[in-house]
């Protein structure tokens, strides 16, 4: 047990204090045939990087100690990690190829917040989440003291248990990239809840179990993507209410002319649009008024988009990304972007296997292959969607997150779309330049639709 203290801001001044740092391993050690566990391709061409997710749970009276709540995550999770045993293990820090799945175990840290919950969520910034993960180990490596710092190896799953004085809990883990994308964090965190919250029989329905698919070691022949950090960046949070979506939907659906129209626009479709619309139209502001050509790339959960679906428990990194290039202002009208985004998804579903879909993948090792497609991410803005993932059904036996939401500075130029709570809508996390945001938070139509929280 260590015991470290540590001043840190909260939007004000308060004492954070690490209680505890211990190892949890599976219950039960990894057959001898899963040893080692190869990396896809999807996988290898991930940036370094870690997945970050953290809910927030009021004080329900379930436990009279943070020392039994504290048991019964412990105990629940080294069973967790028996199903999830590559978790468990440990993967080179440079360009892995595969995880030793050795049962050396996550790293668990417990903290005292000298705040209360409502407290924290009332006053802290959206970058003040990072100081609640695990080494603010958050999207990029941190150097804030992680164990694999001086080690060639990484350790994948790191989660960090935060006790406010009021008796709320800040649930943070963050799990490497390599290993799974966002899809698969939230079914881990949520298969470990079901097991916490059964904590005498510590069974859950068979179609929770993880799927992890045998790949051939492979070993790819082009660097990582990089995700570009910019510290001129800033990442706040915009809640679309159900209501707004609607009138949004609306919009979009009767804003095409000379009889282009988009049916049935998806609530992503509509907030993805005018987020976009809004962000160029603010760069745009700080480019003289002269519009810069620009692009939108979308990531897009590949298990139910192929002729031949993934197990929706497939552990890994299943994603594929979809581009759509703006040259002009008239191409952001939303019978045009949204219209074009939908053409690049119907071909997702002409994909026939995992195979077909890794195969763009190794026709992209050359040099200026590289280089391009790096130039056109740089320049691209990002979106991601999470919206559907039960981030909010988290439920570890003490009732379902007040919120859930991801920490810090996003990549630049970057949305992140998730559910918002009890189904209000949706939450837009958005990272942008300074003097972009400064734009985009007094936009007016963006705040017809949203409003603005910088937390």
């Amino acid at each position: 047990m260590t015991m470290i203290s540590s001043l840190l801001r909260f939007g004000r001044r308060q004492l954070h204090t690490i209680v505890s740092t211990e190892i949890i391993k599976p219950s039960f050690p990894t057959p001898s045939h899963l040893k080692k566990y190869n990396l896809s391709v999807f996988d290898q061409s991930i940036p370094s990087s870690f997945s970050p997710l953290i809910t927030f749970y009021p004080n329900t009276g379930v436990y009279q100690s943070s020392h039994d709540q504290m048991h019964d995550l412990k105990t629940s999770l080294s069973y967790t990690l028996t199903k999830y045993y590559p978790f468990a293990g440990r993967h080179a820090k440079t360009k892995p190829t595969y995880v030793d799945c050795n049962d050396q175990g996550a790293v668990v840290l417990e903290a005292s917040i000298d705040s209360t919950l409502s407290d924290f969520l009332r006053t802290s910034q959206h970058e003040d989440l990072d100081q609640l993960f695990p080494y603010e180990r958050t999207w990029r490596h941190s150097n804030h003291g992680d164990q694999d710092l001086q080690s060639d190896t990484v350790i994948p799953l790191a989660i960090k248990v935060n006790h406010f004085e009021c008796g709320g809990v800040a649930l943070a883990v963050s799990l490497s990239h390599k290993i799974a994308d966002a899809y698969s964090l939230i079914h881990f965190v949520s298969h470990w809840a079901r097991v916490c919250s059964k904590r005498e029989t510590c069974e859950v329905p068979f179609e929770f179990d993880p799927h992890f698919i045998s790949f051939e070691n492979t070993k790819i022949n082009f660097s990582e993507t990089s995700l570009q950090q910019s510290n001129d960046c800033v990442t706040r949070s915009f809640i679309f209410p159900k209501t707004k979506i609607n009138e949004l939907k609306l919009k979009a659906m009767t804003a095409g002319g000379s009889g282009q129209h988009i049916n049935n626009p998806t609530r992503v479709e509509v907030v993805t649009w005018l987020l976009y619309k809004c962000a160029v139209a603010a760069a745009t502001k700080n480019n003289l008024g002269s519009f810069k050509p620009t692009s939108i790339c979308l990531a897009v959960n590949l298990r139910d988009k192929m002729m031949e679906p993934l197990p929706k428990t497939s552990i890994g990194n299943f994603l594929c990304r979809l581009e759509v290039q703006t040259s002009n202002e008239m191409e952001l009208k939303p019978e045009l972007l949204i219209g074009e985004l939908r053409n690049q998804k119907m071909k997702m579903h002409g994909i026939k296997n995992i195979e077909a879909a890794i195969a763009p993948l190794l026709n992209t090792s050359s040099n200026s292959k590289q280089e391009e497609n790096q130039g056109r991410l740089d320049n691209a803005y990002i979106c991601s969607s999470l919206c559907g993932y039960p981030a909010y059904g988290i439920d570890f036996g003490w009732g379902a997150p007040i919120k859930a939401t991801l920490p810090g500075n996003l990549r630049k130029n970057s949305f992140i779309l998730m559910d918002a709570s009890k189904e209000e809508g949706i939450e837009a996390l958005v990272c942008l330049r300074k003097q972009d945001m400064d734009i985009l938070e007094r936009d007016p139509e963006l705040l017809l639709f949203a409003d603005f929280s910088s937390s």
